[in-house]
């Protein structure tokens, strides 16, 4: 494996102290002591839970080539013998190897941001530049404030194009990550009511979003849906920042990169477009308005990125939903067999809707049901009990036959639905498990989904261990 870093630009990039025999240089960059490896440097980060120094014997333990320690805390590490740079403070040395990542690239990058979308957005985009050129993205969703810097520090030199998806949960946290990052094309997927608890109101929420112009290189390109209420605020606030190149996206008939048409299939979408002044067919290889929508998006900054549009449109028909983001398992029950649909990683009242209508869309057999398995959308705020009733429109346009309800936040959908539609409550997800095990039958589409706190992947594990999966099945694991 080709080296990431020689040590000696390390030293440079994060005006470091090097101590011990240090290797020529790291194949990789790791910030978890755990998933740490032979050619890694292991940077002890400072958290507000856990302190890497803690683990640093177990970096080495687990084979890391190398440590970057804080002067501060190198008294602390005993008589470890460990080759290490040292520097004053280890997030801020991350950050640096970031920003040197950065300055030695010359990738085209791109950078996504919105309140649903972010990353299956990114990993379409990998997908499709992927025939281009080889191509560096966030894994998971390494969005924050440590994961972009590091996500930075592991930008091979070689990569033809880099794809970052940057977060937030209040005001201010996009701007300092989006200027290390510094994108040729940023995008924002959507403005939705997502962490609406730390805002005021969608404004607020679009311009928090909205900081991810500032890091736009010189003569850059942003795209914004065209569908969205709050397009015209944020075409505004990029006019206000001199942002020469604006193109929206979406069915708005105004739109640079727009649907023409679609047909929504249960396992997978296809479009026609108009991108860059040519009609485009797509096959979408997962289903869902939603990931439509962020196709346009994706197949827009292909197309400003230079890369090759017939290759992007061709490899988007290989995608598939990941685990916690719509990743479908197909189980054997009683001589049949249901579908699980896997949305656990992540809730806000845009992406509930948009999975209640997914599962609405899909076809029961039998005596099978449409059963929305729901959890507390969190960060919500004064609005969380509006927010919560507010589902009951969406299930009911579901057809929904079952809804089973967890946390503290949901009795307001409980009672909101009264005995409408079958409805299941509990207090934790724990209990809905043990229901779930007992209730389901062969037909039935099962839908999971809350905010990552509530623990709802844990329905999805108890299920999966219940039920042999069968050869169809989507699973991504």
């Amino acid at each position: 494996m080709s080296l990431l870093w020689t040590t000696q630009e390390m030293v440079a990039a994060m005006d470091g102290r090097p101590l011990g025999d240090l290797p020529e240089g790291v194949t990789g960059i790791s910030i978890d002591s755990r998933t740490a490896g032979p050619g890694d440097a292991f940077f002890a980060i400072k958290g507000d839970k856990f302190d890497g120094h803690d683990f640093a014997s177990g970096a080495i333990a687990n084979g890391a080539s190398l440590l970057v320690v804080s002067e501060a805390k190198l008294p602390a590490l005993g008589r470890l013998i460990a080759p290490m740079i040292v520097v004053k403070d280890v997030l801020a040395a991350l950050e640096d190897l970031g920003r040197a990542a950065r300055a030695r690239s010359e990738a085209r990058i791109i950078a996504i941001t919105g309140s649903v979308g972010k990353t299956s957005s990114k990993e379409m985009l990998r997908r499709a530049l992927e025939p281009s050129g080889e191509v560096h993205a966030s894994a998971a969703s390494f969005n924050n404030h440590w994961g972009v810097p590091l996500t930075l520090a592991r930008m091979p030199e070689s990569a033809a194009f880099g794809v970052f998806e940057i977060g937030m949960n209040h005001a201010d946290e996009i701007r300092p990550l989006v200027k290390m990052v510094k994108p040729h094309v940023a995008i924002i997927t959507t403005i939705a009511a997502a962490h609406l608890g730390n805002f005021k109101n969608l404004t607020e929420i679009a311009a928090a979003k909205a900081e991810i112009m500032e890091g736009l290189v010189a003569d850059g390109h942003l795209l914004l849906n065209q569908d969205n209420e709050k397009f015209g605020w944020l075409k505004k606030r990029a006019g206000a920042l001199k942002i020469a190149h604006i193109h929206g996206f979406g069915e708005n008939a105004k739109a640079v990169y727009r649907l023409l048409n679609s047909k929504l299939l249960p396992d997978c979408s296809t479009i026609t477009a108009r991108i860059g002044g040519d009609e485009v067919a797509v096959k979408i290889g997962a289903p869902g308005r939603h990931l439509v929508q962020n196709a346009l998006a994706v197949l827009g900054a292909t197309h400003l990125a230079g890369a090759d549009l017939a290759k992007a449109a061709h490899a988007l028909a290989g995608l598939s939903a990941e685990k916690g983001r719509g990743a479908r398992h197909r189980l054997a029950i009683d001589g049949g067999s249901f579908l699980l649909i896997d949305e656990s990683y992540n809730a806000n009242p845009a992406s509930m809707r948009a999975a209640l209508e997914l599962m609405g869309d899909m076809p029961v057999r039998l005596r099978g049901r449409r059963i929305a398995v729901l959890g507390d959308m969190l960060e919500m705020g004064k609005f969380a009990e509006r927010v919560h009733r507010d589902l009951a429109g969406p299930i009911r346009t579901a057809k929904t036959d079952m809804v089973c309800l967890a946390g503290p936040e949901m009795k307001a959908l409980r009672d909101e639905l009264g005995t409408e539609i079958e409805t299941v409550y509990r207090d934790q997800a724990e209990g809905l498990a043990e229901h779930l095990k007992s209730a389901l039958r062969d037909g039935d589409v099962v839908m999971v989904k809350s905010s990552l706190g509530i623990g709802f992947g844990q329905i999805v594990k108890a299920l999966l261990d219940k039920f042999p999966a069968l050869p169809d099945s989507s699973t991504t694991e």
